[in-house]
């Protein structure tokens, strides 16, 4: 019977047990290669073991031998394929997330373009508001606003969850009263809920807190828009209750409320808290996955309580904090939106768009306010040179991004107050970076975002004139 075993007969050159002796008089060069070579001699041995003890029965070892190697050949070329797949894996997410960055951007850039013109939209509206108009041009200009603020809100939405999903969203932290956010809130939606047959009920706070007042704001403009568009009939509720670890900030309604099923659904995208069979509901049903993304930036827990049929409640908690020591300010002599608390405040407003400086002009103007523009550093500089001795501003209303060439507006403003140490500055940008809202209060400066809110404006110019700011 012919022999099958792989291992050589002893003494042939192939005999891998008996490694050759060295000589005495071998070199160290020889010595280093004889023990390189009894090396290779037991890993083949080895190699030749392992081979004879998975042979199957009854078949050859050299069969066995031969089907190993067949399965490494398979598994390095698997492998290859997987490393090959990983990598356009890796490039794919590369290009993916390049591309989501690239995305981040545009939408940004467009963003800022077309704040611009809505912005003069607005300014334009809120000024004819003011203005003794017919019934009937007085419900277009109303239409024309809601319009305006529908456009605002889907264009801030689509920026919002690209720029929260891209990680390049960071807040800035502050302390602040709450009634800093809340009171405007409150008079922005009264409005809004009573055009709707609903009571707002508002329980104000002197709490100081401590949060990135935009986002936070953009939490809280969440709960109210939700709660006036989905409850039919009853009251609105905002407040606050203070807890051990926080100040929380309630938004109550008695709209007909959230299964229980339900209640994890609806921060997820394009989900939305029910049907409505209206026109006026023009949302993406996004509001409540950007709120669950801001409260995660923040580290603000979010809770939710409802009873189906009778209502919801959404609130947020947020940290107390701690304002820096100042003089006390003054209270205004009447509420922002009342009266003529503003007559006479001499305002200039710079910004490179014309039509924005005139919006600008006409609201203020409403107001009872003077009102001096500039479009470039060159018209500002012109007016400067004009300006009598009682004409010197009290506030700067001016754009952060100018015009090309020109430098930015806190440039300008610095510019200002080395000649008027006591101006009052307020920064107006389209630009959400927590950069600049962090370094315009370092300054000292009020910040405002585009488009701005005339409510909003009213009670920043308001807080200025009583020493303080809003």
């Amino acid at each position: 019977m012919a022999c099958t075993s792989t291992r050589p007969s002893p003494g042939s050159p192939l005999d891998l047990d008996r490694p050759r002796a060295v000589p005495e008089d071998a070199s160290p060069r020889e010595r280093e290669l004889l023990e390189e070579n009894a090396r290779l001699r037991r890993i083949a041995a080895a190699l030749m073991e392992r081979v004879e003890s998975v042979g199957v029965a009854g078949a050859a070892p050299y069969a066995a031998f031969e089907h190993a190697v067949l399965l490494a050949e398979q598994v390095r070329e698997r492998t290859e394929a997987l490393q090959q797949t990983l990598a356009e894996l890796h490039a794919a997410k590369a290009e993916a997330e390049a591309a989501n960055l690239s995305k981040t951007r545009f939408l940004a850039a467009v963003s800022h373009d077309l704040m611009q013109p809505l912005n003069a939209a607005r300014l334009f509206t809120s000024a004819l508001e003011d203005h003794d108009l017919p019934a009937a041009s007085t419900r277009l200009v109303g239409h024309v606003g809601r319009s305006l603020t529908d456009v605002e809100a889907l264009l801030g939405t689509l920026v919002d969850i690209s720029r929260l999903d891209a990680g390049v969203l960071e807040p800035d932290t502050a302390p602040f009263p709450v009634a800093r956010l809340l009171d405007v809130l409150a008079e922005e939606f009264r409005h809004m809920a009573a055009a709707r047959g609903l009571a707002l009920h508002y329980v104000g706070s002197e709490a100081i807190i401590a949060s990135d007042l935009a986002l936070l704001a953009r939490v809280v403009r969440n709960f109210l828009t939700n709660a006036i568009r989905y409850t039919e009939h009853g009251r609105i509720l905002l407040g606050c209750r203070r807890r051990p670890d926080g100040l929380e900030i309630l938004v109550g309604d008695t709209g007909p409320g959230i299964p229980e099923a339900q209640r994890e659904a609806i921060f997820l995208e394009f989900q939305r808290l029910g049907e409505r069979r209206d026109a006026e509901d023009r949302g993406l049903g996004l509001g409540l996955a950007i709120v669950d993304r801001i409260a995660g930036i923040l580290d603000h827990p979010l809770r939710l309580a409802s009873v189906p049929g009778r209502g919801s409640l959404f609130a947020v908690r947020v940290p107390f904090g701690r304002l820096p020591s100042s003089p006390a300010r003054a209270p205004a002599s009447a509420p922002a939106w009342e009266g003529d608390v503003l007559a006479g405040m001499r305002v200039w407003v710079v910004d490179d768009d014309p039509e924005i400086c005139e919006g600008m002009a006409a609201l203020l103007a409403g107001w009872g306010c003077g009102v001096r523009t500039a479009t470039c550093l060159a018209d500002l500089d012109t007016a400067l040179e004009t300006q009598a001795p009682g004409e010197a501003a009290e506030v700067l209303l001016v754009d952060y991004h100018l015009g090309e060439g020109d430098p930015d507006g806190l440039s300008v403003a610095a510019r200002l107050r080395e000649r008027q140490p006591g101006l009052a500055v307020v920064v107006i940008t389209a630009n959400h970076d927590a950069s600049i809202k962090s370094l315009t209060r370092q300054l000292g400066y009020g910040c405002l975002l585009k488009p701005v809110k005339p409510l909003r404006l009213r009670m920043q110019l308001v807080g200025l004139r009583g020493g303080g700011s809003v």
